[in-house]
Formats: C-alpha cells, sequence, structure tokens
C-alpha cells in the first residue's frame, strides 16, 4: 500500500473534523491524564497510542451492538471498531499539537469482493 497525503500543508493534518471532535471535553480531559506538555513528542505519542490500543476496545472483540464514529463517542462508550478507534487516536495526537493523518481501507468480509466489503481505519499515522 502506498500513502498518498491530501495536503502539502502540515496545519491540515491538525484540524478538528466531525469524527476527530478534539475541543470536546470528553477528550480534553483524557488529554490532561495522558501526558504533560513537558513530555518529548514520541513519549506523548506513544503513550497515547498504547491508551487508545489497551485502554479502548475494539467493538467487533467484545460482540458490542455499539457503534461508535466520533471520537468523543469513541471514549464515552470506551469502544470501536478500528476506524473509530483511528479517529480517537487522531484526535487526541492533535489535540496535543502532533499533526496526524489516517486513511481508511476496504477490506473483502469474505472470500470475494461480491460478498461484501469492511472498511478498516488502522492506518492512523503522524505526518
Amino acid at each position: 500500500m502506498h500513502l498518498i497525503c491530501e495536503s502539502s500543508l502540515l496545519e491540515d493534518y491538525l484540524c478538528e473534523q466531525e469524527v476527530v471532535d478534539y475541543s470536546h471535553p470528553l477528550i480534553q480531559q483524557a488529554i490532561r491524564h495522558l501526558s504533560t506538555a513537558a513530555d518529548p513528542e514520541t513519549e506523548r505519542v506513544r503513550k497515547t497510542f498504547e491508551f487508545v490500543r489497551d485502554s479502548i476496545y475494539h467493538s467487533w472483540d467484545i460482540q458490542s451492538p455499539q457503534v461508535t464514529c466520533k471520537a468523543s463517542e469513541v471514549l464515552h462508550y470506551g469502544e470501536g471498531l478500528c476506524y473509530a478507534k483511528s479517529h480517537l487516536l487522531a484526535a487526541l495526537l492533535r489535540a496535543q499539537g502532533i499533526p496526524t493523518g489516517f486513511c481508511y481501507q476496504r477490506l473483502a468480509s469474505d472470500a470475494t469482493p461480491e460478498m461484501g466489503m469492511v472498511v478498516s481505519g488502522n492506518r492512523t499515522s503522524n505526518v
């Protein structure tokens, strides 16, 4: 897979979006508990990634009927599919001033694409 940036402007990877709603009080509260501004950026990224990986359940793994999308919803319910977890990771990093991009990946849900497709968002990266 070859990733292509949609924008050459770094600030585009810091902006708030509908699903990357980092102004939400829950997101702001989480950031205060994750790290401090004095922590090196690499440490803040590591702590944030590990928080999402280890503290937010994958909805499929727990067989939850809950469907989350916005970063704040994922944090509120403590669960999300991979694309939703990517939204949360992007929101938490962008809120800390760390440019973050993500993309979606379509995967066949069965043996062939004709049998159905699913969306995966596990490609979050720092720009």
